[in-house]
């Protein structure tokens, strides 16, 4: 697997990676909830890059009703993209959608390693604000996403990563996996609600990608 080298960025917990792992739902990170949540968002080569544009120009948490600011560039390596023949040699003359541009159509900058973000977001008559730093970015052939981790000020600590896989029979999927707890006493006191609103959220994040817009 090809990715961007982690950070050593001010996160606010010590797994850094730790959505990578494969038996993150059995061995979570001591004292974390793991999570993990896939959907179906149809078939081919079109469907697999315009869910990758979206989703490294931050269109799931948009399309889940978060604002999106303070973002700055990322300083982790940015890889150039490689597709590999069924016998493992790299193919010539192949790119993948996330490296087309630095900046998507409407200015957003596309999602980099060490790149950070606010994402504010409304919970009842107050607005929530959540500072995050990405941790990792894949970007693979058939296999792109990313992963950030909360930073001081967020209402938990953990980390959470979006993937969008072309599978071998044309079929392409997200999958959501994070780990998280509160991140002070005051909002583990609030822990029964935060979940609740994880638990939303993840419902929205699923249906930004899925071109019907439901699941």
């Amino acid at each position: 697997m090809r990715r961007a080298t982690f950070t050593d960025a001010a996160v606010s917990y010590a797994a850094i990676g730790g959505t990578l792992a494969p038996d993150l739902m059995s061995y979570p990170p001591k004292g974390y909830r793991p999570m993990e949540q896939s959907v179906k968002l149809g078939s081919s080569q079109e469907r697999f890059e315009a869910a990758t544009k979206l989703l490294m120009t931050w269109g799931i948490q948009r399309g889940s009703g978060m604002e999106v600011t303070d973002l700055e560039n990322g300083t982790g390596v940015q890889y150039t993209p490689v597709t590999f023949q069924p016998d493992g040699t790299p193919a010539a003359g192949q790119q993948h959608p996330v490296n087309e541009a630095t900046f998507a159509e409407d200015g957003t900058p596309y999602i980099a390693n060490g790149m950070t973000a606010t994402l504010r977001m409304k919970l009842w008559l107050f607005q929530v604000t959540a500072p995050v730093r990405v941790v990792y970015v894949i970007d693979e052939a058939t296999r792109i996403g990313f992963a950030y981790g909360t930073m001081a000020g967020h209402p938990e600590s953990g980390e959470e990563s979006f993937i969008v896989e072309h599978r071998e029979d044309d079929s392409v999927w997200l999958t959501i996996r994070s780990f998280s707890r509160a991140s002070t006493w005051y909002y583990r006191l609030a822990w029964p609600v935060l979940r609740f609103q994880q638990a939303k959220f993840t419902r929205l994040y699923l249906r930004a990608l899925h071109p019907a817009g439901a699941i």
